[in-house]
């Protein structure tokens, strides 16, 4: 399957190792290729935190470039566990007439809800960096570390293995400059506290360089209404902690959607308004805290 693109564009991350290292990307590519091909519904399915939304923001705006038919999912991840929730899938996914589900940063210790997938005709790709304690789910699985996974780095967070997907999908589209979504990358590392070392100080580092350049119509407004002129590491810390309100805040999940949103969409006063929206949140949340 790697044969059939050009070589990964790696931009500045020259040691950045290849995609194709990671078990099951061969064959995920593969299915992916399928269902954006033959315009399969794909659901991408992600976790309420900020690593969760930028993996899926990332995903998604990478497939709709493709001209996918694709949507996204944001869920609580079954009580802070990562686990799919069996009831989204009966109750949503099911319903949107699904052909693939790629779940980002969850999915490795939900064997029953793969099986349940299965038995409604949805095939699942779970890509994760979450360590499993039950039996692995029957379906392609993209982690780092899942045991026979002889990828060298395993610190990736969800964005960071999802950004290694997105590598390997633009290998066989021949996608150019995918570099310009490390901006997401960085956002969703920083937040993770990923250690600062290997292809996560690449990422986050060439991350903050495209974040004072970046075309994403969420992120200016994000920057704009934040008073931010210049983003190095100290003030991409101080745009994560403005994102999101605290998880006990009863409206983390509300908030987490309407993020995506933010980071997706193609209209700059959209953007500007879910970024002040946002900006509100936190002052309400923080008053509700003192």
């Amino acid at each position: 399957m790697e044969k059939k693109g050009k070589a990964v564009p790696f931009s500045k991350l020259s040691i950045s190792y290849n995609p194709f290292m990671l078990l099951g990307m061969d064959d995920g590519l593969r299915r992916i290729v399928k269902a954006v091909n033959e315009r399969e519904k794909i659901i991408v399915y992600g976790c309420y935190d900020l690593d969760g939304i930028t993996a899926v923001s990332l995903l998604f705006l990478v497939l709709k470039y493709l001209n996918a038919d694709v949507e996204y999912f944001i869920s609580d991840g079954d009580n802070g566990k990562f686990n799919i929730d069996a009831d989204i899938i009966r109750n949503h996914v099911k319903f949107l007439g699904t052909d693939l589900m790629i779940t980002v940063g969850c999915g490795m210790n939900s064997y029953e809800q793969v099986e349940l997938c299965k038995q409604l005709g949805i095939d699942v790709i779970i890509t994760d960096y979450h360590t499993f304690d039950s039996i692995i789910p029957r379906t392609v699985v993209i982690n780092p570390n899942q045991a026979e996974c002889t990828y060298p780095f395993k610190e990736l967070s969800s964005v960071g293995v999802t950004y290694k997907l997105v590598q390997a999908i633009s290998s066989y589209y021949q996608m150019k400059c995918i570099s310009k979504y490390l901006d997401l990358v960085m956002l969703g590392s920083i937040s993770n506290h990923v250690p600062y070392i290997g292809e996560n100080k690449l990422m986050i580092d060439e991350g903050i360089y495209h974040m004072n350049y970046t075309n994403n119509y969420g992120l200016k407004a994000l920057i704009k209404v934040n008073n931010i002129k210049y983003i190095n590491l100290e003030s991409a810390n101080r745009l994560v902690s403005s994102i999101m309100p605290r998880r006990n805040s009863s409206r983390w999940l509300d908030n987490a959607r309407i993020t995506v949103e933010l980071f997706t969409t193609s209209n700059s006063d959209r953007a500007e308004q879910i970024a002040k929206y946002l900006k509100n949140e936190i002052k309400i949340t923080k008053t509700h805290e003192e």
